[in-house]
C-alpha cells in the first residue's frame, strides 16, 4: 500500500462516510479497484481512519454535543442498542464480509431501492407530517425533542450497517424517518450517533489486530497517518456540504447513485 493510495482512501472516507453510500463499500471497491493487495493491514487500515471521520464531527458538534445532558443519554440508548448486535457479529463481519463484492453490491441496490420507495412514500404524505421534498425545511423541535424509544430504534436499526454496503447513515437515516423524525434531525443525530459508534468499532478492531500494529514499521505508520488526515479534513466538507443539500432537497438521489453504483459492481465482478 503507497502513500498515494493511502490519500485516496482518506479521501473517499471523508466524503463518503456521514452520507448514505456506505463508506465501507467504496473503500473496499478502491482498494479492489486500485489493486491494493488485500491483508489485514488494509482492513484494519480501513476501519481506523474513520477516526479521522469521527473528530470532524466532534469539532464541528462540540457545543451543541454538551448542550444537553439528555441528548447525550439518547445517543448513550442508541448506541448500546447497536453494540449488542454488532459485537455478536464482529468476527462473523470482518472475516467473511468485508470482501464479499456481490454482497456489497446486493446491499447498495436494496439501500438505493429503499430509499427511494420510502420519500415516494414521504412525499404522498398529508401536508404538515413531512417536510415537502422541494421545500426548505422549516423550523423544528431541537434534537433533545428525539424519544428514547425513538433513540433505541435508531441504535437498531444502525446495526444493520454492520453487513458492507448498507451504509450506517442510510440505516440510521431510513430508521428515522420511519420513526417520524425530521430530515435535518435525524441526519445529525447520525453525525452524533457515529461518534461513539465508530469510535468504538474503530478500538475493538485496533485491539483485535494489537499484534498486527505491534510489527508496523514507520512508513506503515506515515501512511496510516496520512490517510487518518485526509479523512479529518473531507469529512468536514461531506458533512457540510450534506446539511446544505438536505435543505432544498431529498435523499432519493443518494437512492439513484447506489443503485447504480451496484449495478457497476455487478457488472464489474461479471467481467472480472
Amino acid at each position: 500500500m503507497t502513500l498515494i493510495n493511502s490519500l485516496i482512501l482518506g479521501l473517499i472516507e471523508g466524503l463518503t462516510e456521514f452520507l448514505p453510500i456506505s463508506s465501507t463499500a467504496h473503500l473496499i471497491l478502491a482498494g479492489e479497484w486500485l489493486r491494493i493487495p488485500s491483508s489485514e493491514f488494509l482492513k484494519t487500515f480501513n476501519i481506523s481512519i474513520q477516526l479521522g471521520a469521527i473528530l470532524a464531527v466532534v469539532i464541528l458538534y462540540w457545543k451543541k454535543i454538551w448542550s444537553s445532558w439528555s441528548l447525550i443519554l439518547k445517543i448513550g440508548a442508541a448506541f448500546v442498542a447497536t453494540s449488542i448486535i454488532g459485537l455478536a457479529l464482529y468476527k462473523i463481519v470482518k472475516s467473511y464480509l468485508m470482501e464479499n463484492l456481490p454482497l456489497i453490491a446486493g446491499a447498495l441496490l436494496l439501500g438505493g431501492l429503499a430509499i427511494i420507495v420510502l420519500e415516494k412514500y414521504y412525499s404522498r404524505q398529508p401536508a404538515g407530517r413531512v417536510v415537502n421534498n422541494n421545500a426548505p425545511l422549516v423550523p423544528e423541535a431541537d434534537l433533545s425533542a428525539i424519544s428514547y424509544r425513538q433513540a433505541l430504534g435508531i441504535g437498531i436499526f444502525q446495526s444493520l450497517a454492520i453487513v458492507p454496503g448498507v451504509s450506517r447513515s442510510a440505516a440510521t437515516i431510513l430508521g428515522g424517518l420511519s420513526l417520524g423524525i425530521s430530515r435535518k434531525n435525524i441526519v445529525e443525530f447520525s453525525f452524533l450517533l457515529a461518534i461513539p459508534t465508530m469510535a468504538a468499532a474503530t478500538g475493538l478492531d485496533l485491539y483485535e489486530s494489537r499484534a498486527l500494529l505491534s510489527g508496523l514499521s514507520g512508513s506503515d505508520l506515515a501512511i496510516w497517518a496520512a490517510g487518518f488526515v485526509t479523512a479529518f479534513i473531507t469529512a468536514i466538507i461531506g458533512v457540510r456540504f450534506f446539511l446544505k443539500f438536505i435543505q432544498k432537497n431529498n435523499f432519493a438521489p443518494f437512492g439513484w447513485y447506489r443503485i447504480a453504483l451496484g449495478c457497476i459492481v455487478f457488472l464489474w465482478i461479471w467481467l472480472k
